[in-house]
């Protein structure tokens, strides 16, 4: 991650509450965010982080993020990239897309043909023999 980046996330973060118990030292910010890009550029599972690239665990990552989540840091981190790249008209809307999800369609869609009708009519079964008794071959 870039200093330039880094430092436009970094006064978004919270602080970290004092430790009440001695342990192992806090995996730095920049390093859990790091391993948190990591998991979601990747794709793998957040127990399968690897160690050896010093992001700290997978688990720490994601209550980081969990964490940072609930603080409202990613929707800050949102608007502020947004402000950003439209300061600079680096916003391409041409690939926008919006959905039914996030923004309320303003009418309704063309009006579907009637539905079929439910009334209840006997089909043929399949699966049962239509005499009265039916047989079982038995096998020996």
């Amino acid at each position: 991650m870039s200093d330039e980046l880094w430092s436009l996330i970094e006064p978004l973060l919270p602080k970290p509450a004092p430790k009440l118990v001695e342990g192992r030292p806090r995996v730095p910010d920049r390093q859990a965010l790091c391993g948190i890009l990591f998991v979601l550029h990747t794709g793998i599972q957040w127990e399968y982080l690897p160690q050896e690239l010093g992001f700290g665990s997978g688990m720490t990552c994601w209550r980081r993020l969990a964490a940072w989540n609930e603080a409202g840091v990613r929707d800050q981190l949102h608007v502020l990239l947004l402000e950003k790249l439209r300061s600079k008209d680096k916003l391409d809307w041409s690939r926008a897309v919006i959905d039914s999800s996030h923004v309320r369609a303003a009418r309704r869609g063309p009006k579907a043909d009637p539905a079929r009708s439910t009334e209840h009519v006997r089909a043929a079964s399949t699966t049962s023999s239509p005499t009265a008794r039916a047989s079982r071959s038995r096998c020996r």
